[in-house]
C-alpha cells in the first residue's frame, strides 16, 4: 500500500463543484466520479484528499488528489486505468508516488488561477463555457493598476469567506496580472498562499468594473483598508475560473 499523487483536469460545467456533499448523493461531482473510478481499479478508502475544493462550475487543469492504493504497475499504468473509467470530462494528467503523510491541501505552499474575460456585445456559445463575456469593454491598464493593490498580505474579507467559520481572512497574494488575449479577451492570472471562498471571483468582478469606468483602481484599497465592512457584491461568474496549479 502506498501513498500516490494525482493532478486532475476538468470541465466543471456539468458538475455540481469538486467536492462531495452529504446528503446530496443525487448531484454529480468531481470527487464523486473520480471515486468511482478509483473503486473501478481496487481502491478501498472511504474519501481521497484533496488541495481545495472548486465551486460549482468551476473549471481545473493542475487540481491534485492523492489517495492510498495497492498498486503493483507503472504510473502510465494507473493513468491510462483510472482514465478508462473516468468520465470524458476529467482526466488525470499526472501521477506520482508520494509520502505516505502527504495532503495536498495542507502541504501546498501556493495556488494559481486564471480567469478570462472576453469582451463582445454579442454573446458567443463557443466562448462562453469558458469565458465571461463583458460589455461594455474593459480597459486593461486601470485593470492592471487596480491589481497591483492586491499583492501583498492583507485581510481579504471583503473579497470572501474562509473555510471554516470564525477562521482568519488574512491572505498572501503573490501575483496578480491581467494579460491580453486574442483581440477582445483578458486573462487575469492570480497567486496566493491561499484563497477565500469566492476570493478570485470577486476580485475579478471589481477589476472588471474599474476597467469599466463604474469604480476607481483605488477603490481596491478601500476594502483591503476596511474588511469589516460590506463585503463585495459583484461576483464574477464561475466558468472564467480555472484551477492552475497547485505549488508545493
Amino acid at each position: 500500500m502506498a501513498r500516490y499523487q494525482v493532478i486532475l483536469a476538468y470541465d466543471g460545467a456539468e458538475f455540481y463543484g469538486f467536492q462531495r456533499q452529504a446528503g446530496s448523493s443525487g448531484q454529480r461531482t468531481v470527487q464523486g466520479v473520480v471515486e468511482e473510478a478509483l473503486r473501478r481499479i481496487g481502491w478501498q478508502g472511504q474519501a481521497i484528499l484533496f488541495a481545495g475544493r472548486t465551486d460549482v462550475g468551476v473549471h481545473a487543469s493542475g487540481q491534485v488528489i492523492a489517495f492510498d492504493l495497492d498498486w503493483s504497475h507503472s504510473m502510465e499504468a494507473l493513468l491510462a486505468a483510472l482514465n478508462a473509467y473516468l468520465p470524458t470530462d476529467v482526466a488525470a494528467q499526472a501521477a506520482q508516488p508520494v509520502a505516505d503523510d502527504f495532503h495536498p491541501r495542507y502541504d501546498a505552499r501556493a495556488r494559481r488561477y486564471q480567469y478570462r474575460l472576453f469582451c463582445q456585445p454579442r454573446r458567443n456559445p463557443l466562448r462562453e463555457r469558458y469565458a465571461w463575456r463583458v460589455w461594455p469593454g474593459v480597459d486593461g491598464e486601470r485593470m492592471q493598476r487596480a491589481a497591483t493593490y492586491l499583492i501583498g498580505t492583507h485581510d481579504f474579507a471583503a473579497f470572501g469567506s474562509p473555510p471554516r467559520r470564525k477562521g482568519i481572512t488574512l491572505r498572501t497574494v503573490y501575483q496578480a496580472q491581467w494579460s491580453p488575449e486574442l483581440s477582445d479577451g483578458w486573462i487575469f492570472e492570480v497567486s496566493a498562499n491561499a484563497f477565500l471562498f469566492h476570493m478570485v471571483r470577486r476580485m475579478v468582478g471589481l477589476l472588471a468594473a474599474i476597467g469599466q469606468g463604474k469604480q476607481e483602481p483605488e477603490d481596491v484599497v478601500n476594502y483591503l483598508q476596511n474588511p469589516n465592512g460590506a463585503k463585495l457584491r459583484t461576483l464574477a461568474p464561475a466558468h472564467g475560473l480555472t484551477l492552475v496549479e497547485v505549488i508545493y
